[in-house]
């Protein structure tokens, strides 16, 4: 079985809205004000490159990333990667031609049978409904948080409100930086 992996930029308040400046959010481009570069302190976004095997995204991220991110240097590595769009409104013809293979996941039951695939781990980027879908329907295995020391109010959260049983999580690495984001990387306990 495949891990399915959610990677995400996170203010402290749990806010994953609008990290690099996507617009329509009041506080867009939170990760890149007044938090002092590190480079330490992104390791985690290259590692994630090199260990994942494809990319999971919902309607509204692949739309956001896809004119960006094919030309990206920083992210050279993904062009490569198979990628899998969650959405019951997006057709074939609405997908990038120059970001690789693409294909349209219609349901949260087309993901549980993609994690039952060989290969390595899916990396799931963005997308604060997927997120909440997977993890009600119990499919995230693992969570790579770089967690900001803000406090952003209103915006979309990572984790979902739906009363459920507790989900337990293992702190499996962390590490604190010399401008305040802390790595946390986190397993869901089964």
């Amino acid at each position: 079985m495949r891990t399915l992996i959610s990677t995400a930029f996170i203010s402290l308040d749990g806010v994953v809205e609008a990290p690099g400046g996507e617009p329509g959010y009041r506080n867009s481009g939170w990760s890149f004000k007044g938090v002092e570069f590190v480079p330490e302190s992104f390791e985690i976004k290259g590692r994630e490159q090199e260990e994942s095997t494809a990319i999971l995204l919902g309607r509204v991220s692949y739309q956001a990333f896809s004119p960006v991110w094919p030309d990206m240097a920083e992210f050279a590595r993904y062009r490569t990667m198979p990628k899998y769009v969650v959405s019951t409104t997006l057709t074939d013809d609405q997908l990038v031609s120059n970001w690789g293979e693409t294909r349209i996941l219609r349901s949260l039951d087309e993901v549980a049978a993609l994690k039952q695939t060989e290969g390595g781990p899916i990396i799931v980027h963005g997308s604060a409904s997927l997120n909440h879908g997977l993890s009600d329907a119990g499919l995230i295995d693992r969570y790579h948080l770089l967690v900001y020391p803000l406090l952003l109010g209103a915006g979309k959260r990572l984790f979902s409100t739906t009363d459920k049983d507790t989900q337990r999580l293992k702190l499996v690495e962390h590490e604190v930086y010399s401008n305040g984001l802390q790595k946390q990387i986190l397993d869901v306990v089964r």
